[in-house]
């Protein structure tokens, strides 16, 4: 299992997440993802701990919780969605794309 902890400041730290944590049991590993063109930090993470029980305890004690001047935003992490690589909408009509093209329209000749 895995800990999603939101609204986090961007000058959080690994080190910083893993004090707090460590309050509730032994951290194996935290991420905080970054923006991909301005390598900022995302405003979120996640936490791996060595027992289900400590990352229970962890969501217990700090959803909610006021950290770095931030109500933290603290919960089990859910899987990663697997995103197809024709952009957003999933099912329903031939809704318009971003990028100009309709999903009834791939006929085209190019």
């Amino acid at each position: 299992m895995s800990i999603y902890v939101g609204n986090l400041s961007y000058q959080v730290t690994e080190q910083d997440l893993t004090e707090v944590f460590a309050e509730y049991g032994t951290v194996k590993r935290i991420q905080l993802p970054t923006d991909r063109e301005t390598g900022r930090m995302r405003g979120f993470g996640f936490v791996e701990m060595s027992a289900d029980a400590e990352e229970q305890a962890a969501i217990d004690a700090l959803d909610g919780a006021e950290w770095m001047g931030r109500d933290l935003k603290v919960n089990k992490a859910k899987p990663r969605e697997n995103n197809n690589s024709f952009g957003g909408g999933g099912g329903g009509g031939g809704g318009q794309r971003r990028d100009g093209f309709s999903r009834n329209n791939f006929s085209r000749n190019y």
